[in-house]
């Protein structure tokens, strides 16, 4: 069964699928407000390990004629914020990851947002604090950001987690 990439931009996500089932997530980082990331259904049309540009990291997966891409980053600190010229970088090592599971033609699903239809998206599992954790240490752990441990588990003050306290972890 082949598999399929959907991103949720205001999640700042990227879901691999096989078929129904949902493999693995990952957080991104997208395209700013003057140079959106564009919506739509896209398939992978060039893949290019160690891309000559080092700004795209490792990896690169072209989508449009207009180069966007999924690709890795030399900019870790960025993964999470709307801060790319259109394009969807990742962490590299989760951009090798992707890279080793698509191939050309891969379909691409991009979303705005999520709906309450889109169940698949609200997958995450409990973990619980342990002394000496924060909420860097849990999102690089767990392979997600901080703002999506806060949004998720609704906490207003980020110094607010204590060991033995009980959290969603996004996936």
């Amino acid at each position: 069964m082949m598999k399929r990439i959907v991103i949720i931009l205001n999640e700042r996500r990227l879901y691999l699928y096989e078929g129904d089932k949902m493999l693995r997530s990952f957080p991104v980082a997208i395209g700013k407000a003057d140079a959106p990331t564009p919506t739509g259904t896209f398939h992978i049309i060039n893949m290019t390990k160690n891309p000559y540009n080092k700004a795209l990291g490792t990896r690169w997966m072209q989508f449009t004629h207009r180069m966007h891409g999924i690709h890795g980053t030399n900019a870790p600190w960025s993964i999470g914020k709307a801060v790319s010229k259109g394009c969807v970088r990742m962490y590299n090592h989760d951009a090798e990851y992707l890279y080793d599971q698509v191939q050309v033609g891969t379909e691409i699903k991009i979303k705005s947002n999520s709906t309450k239809r889109d169940k698949d998206y609200e997958n995450f599992k409990y973990y619980t604090i342990q002394p000496g954790d924060t909420l860097y240490k849990i999102a690089k752990r767990f392979n997600t950001t901080i703002e999506e441990i806060i949004k998720i588990n609704r906490i207003s003050n980020k110094n607010l987690i204590h060991p033995g306290q009980k959290i969603k972890i996004p996936y």
